[in-house]
């Protein structure tokens, strides 16, 4: 799975995008409420536990940006979006709230018989899931198009949310490469249908880097877990800049078995991903070589 352990000061975290991506959450939020946010029955405990720990989180970390002020009803202060929020209104649930405070999208996973389930979710930016489709089932119900699993994944999913500590949160990174710099992706799974109108030479524009940093932290008094997602979109062109990064993403893209190629969505413009990507290393081999010659 790559998870690594998570240090609690670098939990949660504020970048450039964070004016504009909370409030598109907000305009989510207020459009399409109920394919944004749900939850099942029983998590309402767990979903405070869940606001206090964020809030304070953000007020320790973040005194810059987070207020908090005292008036009949405790309140939030966003100096950065101008949002004030009623921490005790009880006309939206907590983890709702929790997630209109912070760019990560939130989801609450809660033990039951069946193993973790999704109990709760704020999920303004999906990688191609629906949340209503989600809510209420457990992990191997969720993950049960993911190659593999059932068979290699499943029980080290659930041992390791077993074995997680409240004070040893736990840190990792999904990646993939779409064809949207949306961050509410909403486009069927599994597309195989090749796509003419991307090819090696415009790859670069047309293609993007997908990355999720994915956290998980155990609530110390529900002993449900926070799953927090993260979403990052680089333009392809912007990544293979990078030292060596078109040589890492052709060989992390060549092992992946074809049916994970699949479920990433990577069959309709496979070849011209990989032809640009080699048009990328050679152009930086022959630079390369052009530099040590010149010197």
């Amino acid at each position: 799975m790559g998870l690594k352990p998570l240090s609690l000061q670098s939990w949660l975290e504020v970048d450039g995008d964070f004016h504009t991506q909370l409030i598109l959450k907000a305009k989510l939020l207020s459009q399409c409420h109920d394919a944004v946010f749900a939850a099942i029955p029983g998590t309402q405990l767990a979903q405070k536990e869940s606001l206090t720990l964020i809030v304070n989180y953000l007020l320790t970390h973040f005194p810059s940006i987070y207020q908090l002020t005292k008036d009949r009803r405790e309140s939030l202060y966003n100096l950065k979006t101008q949002q004030t929020w009623q921490l005790t209104d009880a006309k939206i649930a907590p983890l709702d709230l929790a997630a209109r405070l912070v760019q990560e999208d939130l989801c609450l996973m809660q033990p039951s018989v069946e193993g973790y389930r999704l109990a709760a979710a704020s999920v303004c930016f999906p990688l191609r899931w629906r949340l209503q489709e989600k809510v209420g089932q457990p992990m191997r119900k969720i993950h049960q198009r993911v190659p593999e699993y059932p068979e290699r994944l499943k029980c080290s999913v659930d041992n390791m949310f077993e074995r997680l500590k409240v004070s040893s949160p736990g840190l990792r990174f999904n990646w993939t490469i779409v064809d949207s710099p949306e961050l509410r992706l909403l486009q069927n799974k599994q597309m195989t249908e090749f796509n003419a109108a991307i090819t090696a030479e415009n790859a670069g524009e047309r293609l993007w880097l997908r990355v999720e940093r994915q956290t998980l932290r155990r609530l110390p008094a529900s002993h449900n877990i926070l799953f927090t997602i993260r979403t990052f979109v680089y333009p392809l062109w912007q990544v293979t800049q990078q030292l060596d990064a078109a040589a890492d993403l052709l060989k992390a893209i060549a092992v992946l078995k074809p049916e994970m190629q699949v479920y990433k969505n990577l069959l309709p413009f496979r070849q011209a991903l990989m032809g640009y990507l080699t048009s990328c290393i050679k152009s930086t081999t022959q630079t390369k070589l052009l530099t040590k010659t010149t010197q």
